[in-house]
């Protein structure tokens, strides 16, 4: 059983958008996973295999327990039923407790496409009778990472101590951030996207009082039990 799940549209989304916590959730002992729903092979850069790789020396970075790509359609991800089910059937083995999904809106339709199929295959994969060979299991949180998305965050997790890892596992990706010729016009050199990053993390830690941090967003109300011990300072 996980902890936490984050699925992607792309290998290297989750490292650009929930690295950090990711990371903080795996050194306070929680067992962490990533999803990937398509190997981005309709990139300017590198292949399917070449990202995959990349990928999967990025998830030693971020210390999660388990990562797999499903080798979806890159740039034309559907919701689909076969697809939809696909990725409930995984959720019935892997059986994480919290999923970790894009915003629903966003520039490139495959990312607000796996929120879609994310949200669905969570709630599908919780019907007993759609599959007869897996243990029912429905996700009990899902949380919407925000960082590209023009919205005010439910909350905002610490990543102070994680940043340098998060970007040391986003630049793991060498066909994607490295010295390439191909598509140069189209991508930041590695320090501009450094500084990209950094400036969006020190905007959203500036929020709560430190220097960097992760936005998300939740759909449901928020619960507090104890008004007094609330943290970030109103003054």
């Amino acid at each position: 059983m996980l902890d936490l799940l984050a699925i992607a549209a792309h290998p290297d989304d989750v490292e650009q958008t929930c690295g950090g916590t990711l990371l903080r959730m795996a050194e306070a002992g929680y067992r962490t996973a990533i999803i990937d729903l398509t190997a981005g092979d309709m990139g300017t850069r590198g292949s399917p295999e070449i990202r995959v790789a990349e990928s999967q020396a990025a998830a030693k970075v971020l210390r999660v327990s388990h990562r797999e790509n499903l080798h979806f359609p890159d740039a034309r991800l559907e919701n689909t039923m076969a697809g939809r089910m696909t990725l409930a059937h995984r959720i019935r083995e892997l059986r994480p407790r919290t999923v970790i999904l894009p915003y629903w809106e966003g520039r490139h339709p495959d990312h607000y496409r796996a929120s879609e199929i994310g949200y669905e295959a969570c709630f599908l994969a919780g019907l007993k009778k759609i599959d007869q060979y897996t243990e029912p299991h429905r996700p009990f949180k899902i949380i919407y990472s925000s960082i590209y998305a023009n919205v005010t965050p439910s909350f905002v997790v610490d990543i102070t101590a994680y940043f340098e890892s998060r970007m040391d596992s986003l630049l793991t990706y060498r066909s994607q951030y490295g010295p390439v010729e191909e598509g140069s016009a189209l991508f930041p050199d590695e320090a501009e996207i450094r500084d990209r990053l950094a400036a969006m993390a020190r905007f959203y830690g500036n929020l709560i009082g430190v220097k960097y941090g992760e936005p998300f967003v939740v759909k449901e109300t928020m619960r507090v039990d104890d008004v007094v011990s609330l943290p970030v300072r109103s003054l």
